[in-house]
């Protein structure tokens, strides 16, 4: 990756509905050249997907929280397939501090992020488990 795929990436990290033609102009270099770079971004894996970013607005009504998991030893693949299998769980990170896994996860309800985290952590394998509530948002630059 040179300096044009990172500029690239943080334009349509900004909008990732911005036409070839767009891109082309704000980054001073032929459409063609734009759209060889997108496809082989895409083909390498750099560029996973387009998707749709929630803003405040859409994010409204959902109770998110962070979930710090400490796991059994050889007891996280059973702990993960299990994870995934909740649709709350937005993500699972695996993480090298004090804790083993780290998840976003995400409730339309205080009692339905309850029942959530009381599923989580009478998981067999899970150790200990730490809620960490967002309260707002002040930065978010995920792309």
């Amino acid at each position: 990756m040179d300096d044009l795929d990172r500029a690239i990436l943080a334009q349509l990290g900004a909008d990732a509905r911005m036409s070839v033609a767009t891109l082309a102009r704000r980054l001073k270099v032929a459409r063609s050249t734009i759209q060889a770079r997108l496809e082989r971004l895409e083909s390498n894996g750099v560029i996973a997907g387009y998707t749709v970013k929630l803003g405040e607005t859409g994010r409204q009504g959902r109770i998110r929280a962070t979930v710090l998991l400490t796991i059994e030893p050889r007891a996280q693949a059973n702990v993960l397939t299990r994870l995934k299998s909740i649709p709350e769980v937005e993500s699972i990170h695996t993480t090298s501090g004090r804790v083993d896994l780290l998840l976003q996860v995400a409730a339309p309800s205080t009692a339905a992020l309850d029942t959530v985290l009381d599923q989580i952590g009478e998981m067999t394998g899970v150790r200990s488990s730490e809620s960490l509530i967002h309260l707002s948002t002040k930065l978010d630059r995920a792309i």
